[in-house]
């Protein structure tokens, strides 16, 4: 498998030009509705206190902050970290980013809701997937709720999954192969970033791939209880095939 002992082999894929490509990836009406929807499915008022994991730049972090909510973000990249404490510094937002790896992230605070969205549990095996519950189970208040966003689901994949694909964004032309394997179910992916002046950027990246059955016996053995999967956030209950899912879970 592509991955460096003892490092997440993601943990370098949003360096680079990806880092810029990302961001432009979803739209703002996106982000404010799953923002809405967090907000309304976990009950949260002004003053909320939030946990988003592999938060990125901060589009759900930020967005929550402009509506009164107490945010911790936490990213692995220094830049988009960075640039969260800048923006939230310069808007007046209770927005605090940490950089840190999210497996080794030790915080004191109890939260009233944790979110991790644009698919970042995918990027963990079982063993560090189980790690990682157990340590949002101890960080998030009892009756909180945990919401997964996800399109590496074995329900998604088995119908979305596509060996080669490619796009444009702006003046960065991506191209992806990937290969869907088993033991551990996964799919590994090679990127390539291609400049229209030339440069190339070539990434590596795995999303472990777990049926709803498994992340749910994970969730349970970590004192959480899987509520509900949507497709469309809190409007559409999910359907095998579906190209995301949103995965609500409670903890115990």
């Amino acid at each position: 498998m592509p991955k460096t002992a003892g490092k997440n082999i993601n943990s370098d894929y949003f360096n680079g030009y990806y880092k810029e490509i990302w961001r432009t990836i979803f739209p703002e009406k996106t982000t404010l509705a799953e923002v809405d929807y967090v907000i309304e499915e976990c009950g949260l008022q002004q003053g909320s206190s939030v946990l988003d994991m592999m938060s990125g730049y901060g589009r759900h972090a930020l967005a929550l902050g402009r509506k009164g909510m107490k945010v911790v973000a936490v990213d692995n990249l220094p830049e988009y970290s960075n640039e969260i404490n800048e923006k939230a510094a310069e808007e007046k937002l209770d927005v605090k980013s940490i950089c840190a790896d999210i497996l080794e992230l030790q915080v004191e605070s109890q939260f009233d809701a944790v979110i991790c969205m644009g698919n970042s549990l995918q990027f963990f095996n079982e063993n560090d997937t189980t790690k990682l519950l157990s340590a949002i189970s101890s960080h998030i208040k009892p009756g909180g709720k945990f919401i997964i966003n996800s399109w590496s689901l074995a329900e998604i994949v088995m119908k979305q999954f596509k060996e080669k694909s490619w796009s444009r964004f702006d003046n960065l032309l991506l191209l992806v192969e990937s290969k869907f394997l088993l033991r551990p179910a996964r799919v590994e992916t090679t990127s390539l970033i291609i400049t229209d002046n030339g440069e190339r950027e070539e990434k590596q990246a795995v999303d472990y791939i777990f049926s709803i059955a498994e992340l749910e016996s994970m969730l349970h053995k970590t004192m959480f209880q899987l509520k509900e999967v949507y497709s469309i956030p809190g409007k559409k209950i999910f359907s095998p095939g579906d190209p995301r899912a949103y995965i609500v879970a409670e903890k115990k």
